[in-house]
């Protein structure tokens, strides 16, 4: 669906992503994963053409340079982790927007599939009761479970997330995840996620691109790319050994006293 061959950005005199090769197959969720100042973000911007780059990029086996703006919007939807409304859009108002690729002509308002994705993204993202409710209104999950269902009614089969449910709470953060895990049970669709959380990345991720520095460290399964080598190697730390100290925090005493007393 989506390849990546020898993909560079800089910026000026520095290398932010530094020829990075990679595939993105129908089915898969893949975690972009690294330490701040990885390139991650920049390298799903390159995707979404909002930066400059060297090397190539396609999309089913097109040069995503030779498509207009309208057309890698309909194949690719981006999701990022702050959403701005500065005026008072209904819930409703806000997920027809992701039509727009869709219209015919300039202010054409042509769209006749537009109404039954929208519904149908309304449905899905659990929006119904609030449909009809300003924007400015919402908690920050139900915000952006809006902007979700926005990026879903676009019908783009390629989903791009930059940290999407890095500001939320647990509960939204489940939400969010979930949804898009039914999303991507849909033949023909694929994810791209930027994430900090590594306990996100093995849960939800089929394949993994391990970063540091700007180029690829490690990719492929997710369990063959954040192993305990691999996450020493960039985050120069036990990565393991932490996340298991932090586990055992939320251990239950009587569960605990009795594996220690069978021990």
């Amino acid at each position: 669906m989506l390849k990546l061959e020898g993909v560079t950005v800089r910026y000026g005199d520095k290398t932010v992503v530094d020829n990075v090769h990679l595939t993105v197959e129908p089915g898969q969720w893949l975690m972009l994963c690294g330490p701040n100042g990885a390139g991650k973000s920049t390298l799903v911007n390159a995707v979404a053409r909002g930066v400059q780059y060297g090397g190539n990029i396609s999309f089913m086996g097109r040069d995503i340079k030779s498509m207009k703006p309208a057309e890698l919007a309909r194949n690719v939807g981006v999701l990022t982790q702050s959403n701005m409304v500065s005026y008072a859009f209904t819930v409703e108002e806000v997920v027809t927007m992701g039509r727009y690729a869709h219209a015919r002509g300039f202010l054409s308002r042509t769209d006749e599939e537009g109404p039954a994705h929208v519904e149908a993204a309304i449905k899905a993202t659990g929006l119904s009761d609030i449909r009809h409710q300003n924007m400015l209104t919402l908690s920050g999950g139900e915000m952006q479970r809006a902007f979700l269902a926005q990026v879903f009614a676009q019908g783009s089969p390629l989903l791009i997330l930059d940290e999407p449910v890095n500001h939320l709470d647990l509960v939204f953060q489940k939400q969010i995840f979930s949804l898009i895990v039914q999303w991507l049970k849909t033949p023909g669709r694929a994810v791209i996620s930027v994430v900090h959380d590594l306990s996100l990345a093995r849960k939800y991720g089929t394949h993994a691109l391990l970063l540091h520095e700007g180029r690829a460290v490690a990719q492929g399964e997710t369990a063959d790319v954040l192993t305990r080598r691999n996450l020493e190697r960039v985050y120069h730390m036990d990565v393991y050994a932490w996340m298991r100290d932090m586990l055992s925090r939320w251990e239950d005493r009587g569960e605990a006293a009795a594996r220690i007393g069978g021990q």
